[in-house]
């Protein structure tokens, strides 16, 4: 689909109109530092700006560089996570600073083609880096972006990546990609309705009963302090009524992801 230049400027004034005087103050949008770029693209993953605001600013006051969080151990780094979930999304960022430190001499490629080496970057991250510390005009789509354009250019009705990839190559305005994504960004996360564009309401499982909720309560005992395997598991059992057999699984899982470790002895512990 080819926008013409009125569509594509209709839809830019109408976007930018509306940032204006709607314009969220983030302390993200203060800084083009890669580093804290990546920090604040990394915890708002799957997590709301409200949650992951102090968490930025209390990460970044334990780990001020990158050269402090390449030198900090799992255990630090997966302490100052707690109340973010997604634990492995800790290690992926220590696992960055160590890389660039390594190979970059502490300073970030500023090519997409580099920074999709790095631990756990995808496109959309290594395009917010781009776009947000580098100032790149290129187009990257998240969620809400998605579907600002579907529900905008298709009326709501589901297109292919490529398609979606086209329209926000085409909407970029020259010279101005960070204030159009934050201008994006604001506009899918106060106004967009997502009930318009929802083709499917999904039924969604409590979160209280799944396997993430478990997984979180048994990394928040072991960040507080070590337990011999066997008592960790009573401690669960204990708190949340599962059979052993469930508790020990969620054991496994978080060993086999490296957010807990086996020491000698049976003693479970965060990773040093």
């Amino acid at each position: 689909m080819l926008l013409t230049k009125k569509e594509i400027a209709s839809f830019q004034e109408k976007i930018f109109s509306w940032w204006a005087t709607q314009k969220r103050d983030l302390p993200w949008r203060h800084t083009h530092d890669p580093y804290k770029i990546l920090v604040s693209e990394v915890m708002l993953q799957q997590t709301q700006v409200s949650r992951g605001l102090p968490k930025y600013l209390e990460f970044l006051k334990a780990f001020p560089s990158i050269e402090k969080l390449a030198h900090a151990s799992p255990a630090q780094v997966l302490r100052i996570w707690k109340g973010m979930g997604y634990n492995r999304r800790a290690l992926y960022l220590q696992k960055t600073a160590e890389t660039v430190l390594e190979l970059y001499k502490g300073k970030f490629p500023d090519t997409e083609q580099e920074l999709l080496k790095l631990p756990g970057l995808g496109s959309y991250t290594a395009r917010a880096v781009l776009v947000f510390a580098f100032k790149k005009d290129i187009a990257m789509i998240d969620t809400n972006i998605r579907q600002i354009l579907t529900y905008h250019f298709f009326g709501g009705k589901h297109q292919s990546e490529k398609e979606i990839q086209n329209i926000a190559d085409q909407l970029i305005p020259e010279g101005k990609s960070w204030e159009w994504h934050q201008a994006l960004m604001d506009y899918g996360a106060l106004v967009l309705d997502r009930k318009k564009i929802e083709k499917v309401k999904k039924v969604i499982k409590p979160f209280k009963e799944s396997n993430r909720y478990f997984r979180g309560r048994m990394m928040d005992l072991v960040r507080e302090k070590r337990f011999l395997e066997r008592n960790l598991i009573t401690d669960m059992i204990r708190r949340y009524g599962k059979d052993k057999e469930f508790m020990e699984n969620i054991l496994q899982t978080l060993l086999h992801d490296g957010l807990l470790s086996r020491s000698q002895g049976g003693i479970i512990c965060l990773p040093e």
